[in-house]
């Protein structure tokens, strides 16, 4: 086999030649560790190595495809999990993460970790510890976030699949930037143990990005379902959801919504994206209809997302300090700033607003009695280019002196935040839903732009709905394939 014959499998593909003798694991991790020397030095989507141990005989759905895993709440026994952090750079793990144990038991070969921004806190991938992760479909531009190397190996055809998690979008934000799948499950459903119960009150969930929609679902049946030390028991579907690719998801309504309170008017291209797609689902059969305004409170639920975020990145970088004994010269500025403001947050404030996502669920729950899903960009805009968030050179020396000082509560009320909030998410206002209300979420890869970038497309089902999300995806692959698109870089 030869890297072009290689490029044409998913990783359930791979899995069958596999299993048949066609291709031996070893024949495909060499294959895999080719491609990531020819493109990885253009991309840096994979930051650290995986002994790895393609050995024949193993067993599981998926044995001997070549796997990455994110170096962020993925953890491998004895390396380290940087979670892009120079603090952390080597502090090893005692044990497998869940997540990675099932990856393993599934038969995947790990050979590698992926670039992440400093602790998942952005949309980009672009930490001072490892650099900027870069888009196969143009190196100007970003892979996203914070999944970006994961979705950039993949769409680099290093791997048909790779680990990803998301707390804000992180697996639906690099997905779209990169031509790709990305299922956000429901709350509960894929583990984050055996260290945490959940992240993020349950905000934060496991999953994968990859190239077709028959690959998320059978990665769903291995990584789903609870562990001892969690937090809940998972509901299991009827039937398996790699079945849910053969079944049609019969006539749905589905309601649309493109502009938002943050981004009121979307880049014409989000804009073609969702009119692309409504056309689609009309041919196919399904009724959609355009909201006059959105289903749920969300210039709140923006508010509500940056503070819990804000001081959940003051709690990772005490965590940090904690376990590696660094200073605040090991984090960098922007973390630092989220941190501080953070730590400014009262604690009835915080407790405030994690009480108020159950009026973002209830306000969503409610437009889920009329329509089956909730149909939005996945992104405001085409990917950015990679420092195109950076802080102005004036914003730097002000945060800095104020990060140095006992006054650094004060930068709640400077332009730094106004400048950091409308830059970090004024070009992905709409994946936080999902996250703060637990419902799943999937990027589909259904629009490229004139100038030849992905675009991609969320759909939010209500609970349980990952199975009703994998059958329209799958029916949607099939109208309009994307699997053959192919990353120039």
């Amino acid at each position: 086999m030869n890297f072009d014959e290689y490029r044409e499998y998913d990783a359930t593909g791979l899995a069958e030649l596999v299993a048949d003798k066609q291709v031996s694991p070893k024949e495909l991790l060499t294959l895999a560790q080719e491609r990531a020397s020819a493109v990885n030095p253009r991309i840096n989507a994979i930051v650290r190595d995986v002994p790895a141990e393609p050995a024949d005989g193993r067993s599981g759905p998926f044995a001997g495809v070549p796997f990455l895993i994110k170096d962020l709440a993925q953890d491998y026994a004895g390396l380290p999990t940087s979670a892009g952090s120079r603090a952390q750079m080597s502090l090893r793990a005692s044990e497998h993460s869940t997540i990675v144990q099932r990856w393993l038991d599934a038969g995947l070969v790990i050979f590698g970790k992926t670039n992440t921004p400093e602790f998942g806190a952005k949309g980009i991938t672009e930490s001072v510890a490892w650099g900027p992760a870069r888009n196969p479909w143009d190196l100007t531009r970003t892979p996203g976030g914070s999944s970006g190397g994961s979705a950039a190996a993949v769409a680099a055809g290093i791997v048909p699949c790779a680990g990803a998690n998301d707390g804000g979008g992180s697996i639906r934000i690099p997905a779209a930037c990169c031509g790709l799948v990305g299922l956000k499950p429901g709350r509960g459903l894929t583990p984050f143990g055996p260290g945490t119960a959940e992240s993020m009150h349950g905000a934060a969930v496991q999953g994968v990005v990859s190239r077709t929609v028959r690959d998320t679902a059978a990665m769903l049946d291995v990584i789903s379902g609870s562990e001892p030390w969690g937090p809940y028991v998972a509901a299991a579907p009827d039937s398996s959801y790699a079945s849910c690719v053969r079944t049609a998801p019969g006539k749905l309504r589905i309601g649309v919504r493109v502009p938002s309170a943050i981004t009121p008017a979307p880049h014409r291209e989000a804009v073609a994206a969702v009119e692309g797609t409504m056309r689609a689902l009309t041919e196919l059969g399904h009724h959609v209809e355009e909201l006059p305004q959105a289903p749920f409170d969300d210039a709140a639920l923006a508010r509500d997302f940056l503070l819990t975020w804000f001081v959940y990145a003051a709690w990772e970088l005490e965590e940090a300090k904690r376990l590696t004994g660094a200073g605040d010269e090991s984090f960098e500025r922007d973390t630092l700033i989220m941190a501080a403001l953070g730590r400014s947050t009262s604690s009835v404030d915080y407790v405030d607003a994690v009480q108020r996502r159950q009026e973002h669920t209830r306000r969503l729950s409610t437009f889920f009695e009329s329509y089956d899903l909730l149909l939005t960009p996945t992104l405001a805009t085409p990917p950015p280019k990679v420092g195109e968030f950076d802080l102005p050179a004036v914003l730097q020396l002000a945060a800095d002196a104020l990060l140095k000082t006992r006054l650094a509560r004060l930068l709640r009320y400077t332009k730094i935040i106004d400048d950091m909030v409308d830059k970090n998410l004024g070009w992905v206002p709409y994946t936080q839903l999902a996250n703060l209300t637990g419902r799943p979420a999937i990027s589909l890869p259904l629009h490229w732009t004139a100038d030849g970038l992905p675009l991609g497309v969320q759909f939010v089902a209500p609970l349980a709905g990952e199975s009703l999300l994998i059958q329209l995806a799958a029916q949607l692959e099939q109208a309009l394939p994307w699997a053959e698109r192919i990353a120039p870089n």
